[in-house]
């Protein structure tokens, strides 16, 4: 059986991407996307509430995002969903999950129209936080 990882979200950024190099010198940029959804209250009210996302992003793609993006920029992205786990400091087992972007569409944009990114395919590296 075939397996499938695919995400596709339209959100705004809650933060400004941070952009870094691994020890290889690939670039790597995370950031947290708030994506919207209704849900109803106690009191049977229709209510919107946020969820955070972290997003990470590679190479070109990375520059890209820091380079264009800030938060509350409105993006679609699609990526795949990446949960790790590793040893903090003081050795306590801590888990992540992490959206890893392959695909972006700026929303917000300065020109008008919005402008699609394609991550190349290349090998990702994860780092540990």
């Amino acid at each position: 059986m075939r397996s499938y990882n695919k995400v596709i979200m339209i959100g705004h950024l809650a933060a400004d991407p941070e952009l870094r190099q691994t020890k290889n010198k690939k670039s790597v940029a995370n950031f947290p996307i708030a994506v919207n959804r209704n849900r109803m209250n106690d009191e049977g009210e229709k209510q919107e509430v946020a969820d955070f996302w972290q997003v990470v992003a590679w190479n070109g793609l990375a520059r890209t995002v820091e380079k264009f993006l800030k938060k509350g920029s409105a993006i679609q992205l699609e990526g795949r969903i990446l949960k790790d786990a590793f040893e903090d400091s003081e050795g306590n087992k801590q888990y992540r999950t992490e959206i890893v972007m392959d695909n972006l569409i700026m929303l917000t944009s300065r020109k008008k129209g919005a402008v699609s990114v394609e991550a190349p395919e290349v090998e990702k590296e994860v780092v540990a936080a």
